[in-house]
């Protein structure tokens, strides 16, 4: 596995263990990764959707983990695995893009502390993702 996919699969894997433990009751960082506006949360994911969350950041994991092979032709779904991390690599640019209004690099909401974690770590974070995914996508 390359040095690449390795930081991706990690850094997805820790993402989906911290939905985890937000939706069995942790506190950490949670006030850094929702949106709020006039210190009113924009966003109030439920338990069972953060779950959700959790589970499909593992699934990306795995999907990385695939396409980092060489040779897909020993999966009976190569060309479908391939067109999922294109899918992925453009689903994570969207992101890295957003919404032009709480998320992204066009965000207008600049001064919470989330708008400043968005900016630090999460815009480059999934622009890294999606780099990836492109990569891993056009090397099979």
């Amino acid at each position: 596995m390359n040095v690449i996919t390795f930081i991706s699969v990690l850094t997805l894997i820790i993402a989906g263990i911290f939905h985890f433990y937000w939706a069995f009751g942790g506190t950490f960082g949670l006030d850094k990764v929702i949106p709020t506006k006039n210190g009113k949360v924009l966003l109030n994911p439920g338990k069972f959707l953060t779950i959700i969350v959790g589970f499909v950041l593992l699934s990306f994991a795995v999907i990385a983990y695939i396409l980092n092979f060489e040779d897909l032709s020993i999966f009976s779904y190569s060309k479908q695995i391939v067109y999922i991390g294109w899918f992925l690599s453009a689903l994570f640019a969207i992101r890295s893009i957003g919404d032009f209004n709480m998320v992204g690099l066009f965000k207008k909401i600049k001064s919470t502390k989330f708008a400043e974690f968005d900016t630090k770590y999460f815009i480059p974070l999934t622009s890294f993702w999606s780099m990836t995914f492109a990569l891993l996508s056009y090397q099979v």
